[in-house]
């Protein structure tokens, strides 16, 4: 085997492992290796970000989803979900307040909901645009075809964000329904970054099947394809989906993938989630600690917020919520970061 820190020194040399060295160093995860490559992630993020933390303002704009994906509440097969559809107004009232709180990102998140056309988009894309000509806006919508992804980038989007969930084709099948193809996720990803937009992708840690080897070919994947932003957070059980009994995943080993994924790509925009603060009250501060420079808390109207359930649980008020962004603030700087009235764009 070979000599483990020495990978993590050609890690933050080279930017670079094999999917079998990245399995390795999953694989012999221990204390001393998890504090080196904290250390060397917060150095590398230090380097590029100094102490900055950026906040993007999230909007979840629909709970209604044509998908049947097994791990998430909003499935459409789950008769027990609440439904719900923010209107244009509303969005726009979100950012209206967002805009005023600080959020210089607004993220328009959601299920994969038709009534979302780009008819209905583009107008409100241009609006905000009109409105904070200065702020960036992301979307996070799904999979749509590469002609309507140009008529939104066209609009004004500036970022879109689409975790590809698992790089392992067999276990992205063990995940979602046979509709559902791994190789049109990873085209749409590919078709985000030819059309111009600053890209996310991510993965879900722990999640039902997932071993040491699926995890190495998601790392791989994010060294290889260079999003923008990676999105990552453990699997959380939803009570009403099929994986309603399945263990969460680690709050431990998602902050050991972000330190490995901040070295893979230092100027990476790594958020600290709201799946970490779900199952740890301290999880976005370790998170941050391990390497992460980004936090994205709620700005949906307060009565939609608790409809938007994704796993179980789902924090979406209080210190959550972006009309507490000071509280937020307090937070971060306890840790000794700053929470910043910034675009964020990645540099």
């Amino acid at each position: 085997m070979p000599d483990l820190f020495s990978l993590i020194d050609r890690l933050e040399r080279e930017h670079s492992l094999s999917e079998a060295e990245y399995q390795t160093l999953l694989e012999n995860r221990n204390e001393a290796l998890t504090a080196e490559l904290r250390e060397r992630a917060v150095r590398a993020r230090k380097a590029v970000y100094g102490n900055t933390v950026f906040t993007r303002g999230l909007v979840e704009i629909s709970s209604f989803c044509k998908n049947d994906c097994l791990y998430c509440g909003l499935r459409r097969s789950n008769g027990k979900a609440e439904r719900y559809r923010l209107t244009p107004e509303d969005v726009l009232a979100c950012c209206r307040e967002g805009w005023e709180l600080g959020f210089r990102t607004f993220v328009l998140q959601g299920g994969e909901d038709g009534w979302f056309t780009d008819e209905r988009l583009t107008p409100l894309l241009r609006q905000i645009k009109a409105e904070y000509p200065t702020c960036a806006v992301t979307l996070s919508l799904g999979e749509r075809s590469r002609e309507s992804y140009q008529r939104l980038f066209d609009a004004g989007a500036d970022r879109y964000l689409l975790r590809h969930e698992t790089a392992d084709k067999a276990h992205y099948e063990r995940l979602h329904p046979a509709e559902l193809s791994w190789a049109h996720r990873m085209d749409c990803l590919r078709t985000l970054k030819e059309i111009g937009y600053q890209v996310g992708c991510g993965f879900m840690v722990g999640s039902p099947g997932q071993t040491e080897k699926e995890l190495a070919k998601d790392l791989k994947f994010v060294e290889s394809f260079r999003p923008a932003m990676c999105g990552i957070g453990p699997f959380i059980p939803h009570k009403d989906t099929p994986f309603c009994d399945q263990p969460a995943g680690s709050v431990e080993l998602t902050c050991y993938l972000l330190s490995i994924l901040r070295l893979i790509q230092p100027n990476l925009l790594l958020p600290a989630t709201t799946a970490l603060g779900t199952l740890d009250p301290l999880g976005r501060e370790k998170g941050i600690l391990a390497g992460a420079n980004v936090v994205m808390p709620n700005l949906s109207p307060v009565s939609v917020r608790k409809k938007y359930m994704l796993y179980d649980n789902k924090i979406c008020t209080g210190e959550e919520s972006a009309q507490c962004r000071g509280c937020l603030s307090a937070r971060v700087a306890s840790i000794g970061y700053e929470l910043v009235t910034d675009r964020g764009d990645p540099r």
